[in-house]
């Protein structure tokens, strides 16, 4: 029973979602309500997998085992996963309106592999599952395809990733090499120096997918995606599933020695960054998407220092959070036309109910107590103090990064709203100045999730968490620690009502991130993609040609002997059959005719004769009657 629930878990939005692909704008109208049915069995069904904790292996070629599994991690994550993924999908039936069954289609096809990702136990499922949630993710950030700016922003999203996720074959190849196999689990089995290049390909695969640096801006070029595309891959999916990989592989990252700290380093080092990248963002979606990188570097310092109970409690109230200011952001941008923070002031005003929940998000993001992200990050910091104090100084330095870009939204949002706010409308789309109730819904719920989910790290869940995952000794955030960081984000938090944030040009091109993709991943790639095309019109389209080419000369000469030969032979053979045929004609039409027909004509005169007799005048039957008498009696003379 348990291995046939993990696999509906995965199969059913699977099977869902290409069927809507397929049937495309015909199944339009019905598509939000398949989708959000499907959704939402596949939360019931993710919760009770999450109890029952089932299991189930398959083996698609000798040696590749493609093998699922719900462990302690993934109880936590596939349920919060499905969750956001429902309500999102909830949120788009009224904010999607053209495409209804295509988009609905790849939102689900890219929740399936998310959710064979957060169960996959080998890497043969983990490479599966990494090719789909990649190809539907571009499929996603470029829905608009009749818009080439965000089809560009889409090749750049996937290329980016793509060039990361070469680590992850790497990291398959030398496992391989190593004899550990390819179990996740059996990864820090692999031998001395193929363990290092496991590990290293894995770290480059999921820094990629977090956005961590050097790969983070792929995420601001995503922003172009629909807004419900957003606060699903940008918040519990595609990006925290960077963090997730590292979390299930820390094992691995500690068995090498120096994984560890790198990874911690770099999580921490990203945080820092794109904090100060989110502070100097106009743009209220990116500066979203700049904090997700900072939010996943916390994420990724877990991962490296060891606290993966505390990394995946700030995994899934980052993903509670940052869904609900995504989805609120999308229904100001439907509404008003723009998500430019200078003409958003009294958007949160306006509609209060999105307003309060967008305050909320903002403040866990913030990081005041008791909120969320307060409690999960002093967690993860709290480790880290215990490794390395330098470590814990940029962390909090990062969180107070942190409040700082969410009281520049906060407050600007929270603004009276302006006589001639309308003059700064309607620039980016044509706003309708409503917000429906399927978009406000969503933002609601997951305002309350982002209000709560800090109880994962707290007694009792938070020490059968770390109990479950093999962390009963790890400590829980510390009074000092949780004190320290409440008052760092407040006094940040109230700075910035007085204070203006500066917008460094440095910062707001994301480090210039931009033109290093651009040069190193976007061009090169596309580049190449350009010689292979000129490679295969040059080269092997000519061998072809000359193949068939080749090939038709000894076409050509059968062809020649059929016509002279074969063609020929056939021909003569039928003109003596013709010939034949028309001298029997000519016999049988002067002979056998002929015959017949004198036959005939002979018949006919004695016919004649005979019927001159037969007048019926008795007379002439006398004559003819003595005529015969007399013949007969000559006859008998003549004899005797």
């Amino acid at each position: 029973m348990t291995p046939a629930l993990l696999w509906t878990v995965v199969a059913l939005p699977a099977v869902v979602g290409a069927l809507l692909c397929l049937v495309g704008r015909r199944a339009d109208r019905m598509a939000p309500a398949v989708a959000v049915g499907t959704a939402a069995a596949g939360l019931a069904l993710a919760i009770v997998a999450a109890v029952l904790r089932p299991e189930a292996e398959s083996r698609f070629l000798p040696g590749l085992p493609f093998g699922l599994a719900v462990d302690p991690l993934a109880a936590v994550v596939l349920p919060a996963v499905a969750a956001v993924t429902l309500l999102v999908l909830v949120f788009s039936a009224a904010d999607v309106e053209d495409g209804r069954a295509r988009f609905t289609g790849l939102m689900l096809l890219f929740a399936a592999a998310v959710a064979v990702t957060v169960t996959a136990t080998t890497l043969t499922t983990l490479l599966f599952a990494w090719e789909v949630m990649g190809a539907t993710s571009y499929a996603l950030v470029g829905f608009s395809w009749r818009d080439r700016d965000k089809v560009g922003a889409g090749t750049t999203a996937f290329l980016t990733t793509r060039t990361a996720d070469l680590g992850l074959y790497l990291a398959a190849g030398a496992a391989l090499a190593g004899g550990g196999g390819l179990a996740l689990a059996d990864l820090p089995a692999a031998a001395g120096p193929w363990r290092d290049v496991v590990a290293a390909g894995v770290l480059v695969a999921a820094l990629g997918k977090a956005a961590q640096l050097p790969f983070s801006f792929w995420l601001s070029r995503a922003m172009e995606g629909p807004s419900p595309v957003s606060a699903l891959l940008h918040s519990a999916a595609m990006v925290a599933m960077g963090g997730y990989l590292l979390l299930r592989t820390a094992p691995l990252l500690e068995s090498t020695g120096w994984a560890g700290p790198v990874t911690a380093w770099a999580g921490v080092l990203t945080a820092l960054t794109l904090g100060a990248v989110a502070i100097a963002q106009s743009d209220l979606k990116q500066l979203l998407a700049a904090s997700t990188a900072a939010q996943l570097g916390f994420v990724v310092l877990a991962a490296g220092v060891g606290s993966v109970s505390g990394g995946a409690a700030h995994l899934v109230a980052h993903a509670a959070t940052k869904a609900a200011l995504f989805l609120a952001a999308g229904a100001w941008l439907s509404a008003l036309g723009t998500k430019q923070l200078t003409a958003l002031p009294g958007a949160a005003r306006r509609w209060p109910v999105v307003g309060a929940c967008a305050a909320v998000g903002l403040l866990t993001l913030a990081g005041i107590p008791p909120l969320s992200l307060w409690a999960t990050k002093d967690d993860v910091l709290a480790v880290a103090r215990e490794q390395s104090v330098a470590l814990y100084v940029a962390g909090l330095a990062a969180a107070g990064m942190s409040a700082a870009y969410a009281a520049k939204a906060l407050w600007q949002l929270l603004r009276p709203i302006p006589p001639d706010a309308d003059a700064g409308y309607d620039t980016e789309e044509v706003g309708n100045r409503r917000i429906r109730t399927p978009q406000v819904a969503p933002v609601v719920v997951l305002a309350a999730g982002a209000a709560v989910l800090g109880l994962l790290v707290w007694p009792p869940a938070g020490t059968e968490l770390r109990a479950a995952l093999g962390e009963s000794g790890a400590p829980r955030p510390p009074l000092l620690d949780l004190v320290l960081s409440a008052t760092v984000a407040l006094a940040v938090v109230a700075a910035v009502a007085r204070v203006d944030l500066p917008e460094p040009r440095w910062a707001a091109r994301w480090l210039g991130l931009g033109i290093l993709t651009d040069r190193l991943v976007t061009r090169p790639v596309l580049r190449l993609a350009e010689l292979l095309a000129r490679f295969d019109d040059r080269v092997l389209d000519r061998a072809v040609l000359s193949t068939g080419r080749a090939a038709l000369a000894p076409a050509r000469a059968l062809a020649r002997f059929d016509d002279r030969m074969l063609d020929g032979a056939v021909g003569g053979l039928s003109a003596g059959t013709l010939r034949a045929a028309r001298g029997a004609a000519v016999a049988d039409t002067a002979g056998v005719d002929g015959a017949a027909e004198g036959v005939a004509a002979v018949t006919r005169r004695l016919g004649g004769l005979a019927r001159r007799t037969q007048t019926g005048q008795l007379h002439q039957y006398y004559v003819l009657a003595t005529l015969v008498l007399g013949a007969g009696l000559a006859l008998l003379l003549l004899t005797g």
